[in-house]
């Protein structure tokens, strides 16, 4: 039952409905002229954040494994996200990626500079996950998950920060999860401990990669959406009776990306942040999605 309510409730996070094409692009918004790379942008948080930077007047590079829908068994893709950017009236880019393949990063950074020059802000997305014990984890999808989302935020960073420096300004916006808090040992972990490890190691790097990239103007921060029912969430069940009165819409994590995208990065960076925190601080009011 509680699945069937939530595929009809929040049926545009699932890709079912899709989203509000009344909503408009501003193309001298906030992020006006801007490249921006979001990973992980096939569906979901990545696809929201995607959305609402364009709709500031962002030109997004949109990357993930899935090109077309119908070939991950979970709605959405790239080519449907850049799509439908563009016919609200936005610049977008489809870039196919595997994070964990270092020919496949380095390819999204060439192909973004080559489409639009300099990248101006780069959001680390994309996660691999697996719920299982530590006892039964098998090496290689450990490596495959810090490989995704350490490493490859890691490169990502080498990899556009000397432009950013050069030019004086940029962002870097990594995106974790409450899983990097310490668990109450008294509570289940459902398998996630290798996850936490991630995102902990995550926030670590923000923070260091903050401090490292002040002098220079660009802002790096890391930001935990809460419980979003995005099409990831609802196929590991990670929402239940107990915890569906909690879900938060992703229009508000959106929203609370791009305030932390744009401003003085001296006075907004080496931030730990959560998105209803950041809502909340800076009074936003979240926009409707193209």
């Amino acid at each position: 039952m509680l699945d069937k309510e939530l595929d009809k409730e929040l049926g545009k996070d699932l890709g079912k409905e899709g989203w509000d094409m009344t909503a408009a692009i501003n193309k001298n918004g906030l992020l006006a002229g801007k490249v921006a790379v979001i990973t992980g942008a096939s569906r979901g948080i990545g696809d929201a954040i995607a959305r609402r930077f364009a709709m500031e007047g962002a030109k997004v590079v949109v990357s993930a494994r899935t090109v077309e829908s119908g070939e991950h068994f979970l709605p959405g893709s790239i080519n449907q996200t850049v799509s439908e950017i563009k016919a609200a009236g936005g610049e977008a880019l489809a870039v196919k990626a595997d994070l964990a393949i270092a020919e496949d990063r380095a390819n999204l950074v060439a192909a973004t500079m080559d489409a639009y020059g300099a990248i101006d802000i780069l959001i680390n997305n994309a996660a691999i996950t697996y719920f299982i014990p530590v006892v039964d984890f098998p090496e290689k999808r450990f490596r495959l998950m810090m490989d995704v989302q350490v490493w490859a935020p890691f490169e990502l960073a080498q990899l556009v920060a000397p432009q950013m420096q050069e030019r004086g300004s940029g962002w870097i916006l990594n995106i974790s999860s409450h899983a990097a808090l310490h668990p109450d040992k008294k509570l289940s972990g459902r398998g996630s401990t290798v996850y936490g490890m991630c995102k902990a190691a995550l926030e670590r790097f923000t923070t260091g990669l903050a401090s490292e990239l002040y002098d220079y103007g660009v802002g790096v921060n890391v930001i935990s959406p809460g419980l979003v029912a995005t099409p990831g969430v609802i196929h590991h069940k990670l929402i239940t009776e107990e915890s569906k009165d909690r879900v938060t819409p992703v229009e508000h994590m959106a929203e609370a990306c791009l305030r932390l995208c744009n401003g003085d990065p001296k006075a907004l960076t080496g931030r730990i942040d959560y998105a209803d925190a950041v809502i909340e601080e800076f009074n936003l009011d979240p926009a409707d999605l193209i």
